[in-house]
C-alpha cells in the first residue's frame, strides 16, 4: 500500500485486463507503464494454479482468515486471564501478553496477508502461494502457541520461534521485491524491520524487568505511522474513484506538502513518544501531529461518502490517527491515562482499518462485488463501538470495569463475526466474472 511501481511484466499486459483487475478493488489509475501508486490491491493478472486447496492460494486468505481468528480468541482468553479466571501458562504478564499478541502476533499476520497479496502488483511476479505458504503460516502459528506456553517451555526458546515469523516475512518480501527490481518499495521492509525491533525489545525487557514498556510503544508506533502511510494513498485513492462515479463534485486533494508534513511531524511525535512518552515537548509535537494530520483527513472529503461503507469506514478508521495523538498528548502532560491514547491507536485506527482493508481487498481478489453487506455493517459499528467503549473506560475510570467488559464484548462480536461472514470467501474458489 506504499507504493508503487508494477513491473514490466505486469505493465505489459493488455489495457483491457488491467483495467479488469483494477476495477474489481476499485483502483483505477493510469493504464500502461504504471498502475497507480495508490492501488496496491488490484489483482495481479496471473495466477499459477496448483491445484491445491484455495485457502493456499493467496496469501491474503490463510492470514486473514487466522489472524481474524486469533483476535477473536485472543480477546476471549485475556479478561479471564486477567481476571485469573483462567491460567495461560506464558511467561509474560497478563497486560504483556494481551497487548504483545495484538501487536505481534495479531497484526503482523494481517501485514503478512497484505504484503503476500500487494507485492506481486508491485513486481509483476507470481505470489507465494502453497508449501512456502503453509510454512509461513505455521511458523506463525507456532510463535502464538510458543509464547502461550513459555512459562512451561522457555522464554528464550519462545523469543526465538516468536520473532522468526517477522524475520522471515521481511526476508521474502525482500526477496521478491529485489526480485522483481522493485526499489522504492523496499521502504517496506523498514516498517516490518521496525515492527521485528519492536519484537526484540519486548523480550529483552519481559526477561530483564519482568514486563515490557519501550518495546510495545515501538511496535505502536511502527503500527501507526504504516497506516498514516497506507491511509494518505489507498483512503483518497478509493474515495476519487467512488466519488468520481457515483457522486460528482468535491473530490479529496491530492497528495501535497501538507500530506508530508503530516508523516515527517508523525514520525518524529511517534519516535519522540517512543522514547519518552510523558513531557512538555513530547505533548507539543503530538498536538502538533494531530492537527497536520485532522487537517488531512478533512482534505479527503470523507463526509461525502456515506453512501458506500466500504469507503466510508476508510475514513472512520483514519480518524482515530489524530484522536490518538490528541489523548496521548494529554497523557504526556498527566492529565490522562496513557491507555486512552494507546487504545484510540490500537482498537480504533488499527483495528478499524484492518477490517476495512480486509474486507474490501479480500471481495476484489474473489472476484466478488464491493459491496458491504448488513454483516459487515454490523462488524464495523461493533469495531467502533468498541474503540470508543475503550477510550472512555481510560477517560472514566470509575467505571472503567464495566465499560472494559463492554469493549471486549464488542471486539469478539467484530472479529468473530467477520470470520464466520467471510469464510467461505477465504475458504472457496474464486468466483468467475
Amino acid at each position: 500500500m506504499i507504493g508503487f511501481e508494477v513491473a514490466a511484466s505486469a505493465a505489459a499486459q493488455p489495457e483491457a485486463t488491467l483495467r479488469s483487475c483494477c476495477l474489481q478493488t476499485g483502483c483505477c489509475g493510469t493504464l500502461g507503464a504504471r498502475l497507480v501508486e495508490d492501488c496496491p490491491m488490484a489483482p495481479i493478472p496471473r495466477l499459477r494454479d496448483d491445484g491445491g486447496h484455495p485457502l493456499w492460494s493467496y496469501g491474503f486468505r490463510p492470514f486473514f482468515l487466522f489472524g481474524s481468528l486469533f483476535a477473536t480468541a485472543a480477546m476471549l482468553a485475556w479478561l479471564p486471564f486477567y481476571y485469573g479466571q483462567i491460567t495461560i501458562p506464558t511467561a509474560m504478564t497478563p497486560r504483556d501478553w494481551h497487548a504483545h499478541e495484538m501487536i505481534f502476533g495479531f497484526l503482523p499476520a494481517v501485514v503478512a496477508g497484505f504484503l503476500l497479496t500487494a507485492i506481486p502488483n508491485w513486481t509483476g511476479r507470481l505470489p507465494l502461494q502453497g508449501r512456502p505458504l503453509i510454512v509461513l503460516v505455521v511458523v506463525w502459528v507456532a510463535g502464538r502457541v510458543a509464547i502461550a506456553t513459555s512459562a512451561a517451555t522457555s522464554p528464550t526458546f519462545a523469543a526465538i520461534v516468536d520473532l522468526s515469523f517477522l524475520a522471515l516475512l521481511a526476508a521474502a518480501a525482500t526477496r521478491e521485491i529485489v526480485a522483481g527490481r522493485n526499489w522504492r518499495n523496499l521502504k517496506v521492509i523498514l516498517v516490518v524491520a521496525l515492527m521485528l525491533a519492536g519484537n526484540v525489545v519486548v523480550h529483552v525487557e519481559a526477561a530483564r524487568e519482568g514486563f515490557a514498556d519501550v518495546g510495545l510503544r515501538l511496535g505502536i508506533a511502527a503500527t501507526i505511522f504504516l497506516i498514516t502511510l497506507v491511509g494518505g494513498r489507498v483512503v483518497p485513492s478509493f474515495t476519487r474513484n467512488w466519488l468520481a462515479r457515483e457522486n460528482p463534485g468535491r473530490l479529496p486533494s491530492p497528495f501535497g506538502k501538507l500530506d508530508m508534513a503530516a508523516l515527517v511531524a508523525s514520525g518524529l511525535a511517534l519516535l519522540l513518544w517512543t522514547a519518552a512518552p510523558e513531557g512538555a515537548t513530547t505533548g507539543v509535537l503530538l498536538i502538533f501531529a494531530g492537527g497536520l494530520q485532522t487537517i488531512r483527513l478533512m482534505r479527503w472529503a470523507g463526509h461525502r461518502t456515506w453512501r458506500d461503507r466500504l469507503v466510508l469506514v476508510l475514513h472512520l478508521a483514519y480518524a482515530f490517527i489524530p484522536l490518538g495523538f490528541f489523548l496521548a498528548a494529554t497523557a504526556a502532560f498527566g492529565q490522562l491515562s496513557v491507555s486512552a491514547g494507546n487504545h484510540a491507536w490500537t482498537v480504533g485506527a488499527a483495528g478499524l482499518m484492518v477490517l476495512a482493508i480486509m474486507s474490501r481487498a479480500s471481495l476484489g481478489h474473489t472476484g466478488r462485488a464491493l459491496v458491504a453487506s448488513r454483516w459487515v455493517e454490523a462488524v464495523y459499528l461493533l469495531l467502533i463501538g468498541a474503540a470508543v467503549l475503550r477510550i472512555c473506560a481510560a477517560v472514566a475510570p470509575g467505571a472503567g470495569g464495566v465499560l472494559v467488559l463492554l469493549a471486549w464484548m464488542a471486539w469478539t462480536g467484530a472479529f468473530g463475526l467477520f470470520a464466520a461472514a467471510y469464510w467461505q470467501v477465504f475458504t472457496g474458489p474464486r468466483l468467475r466474472a
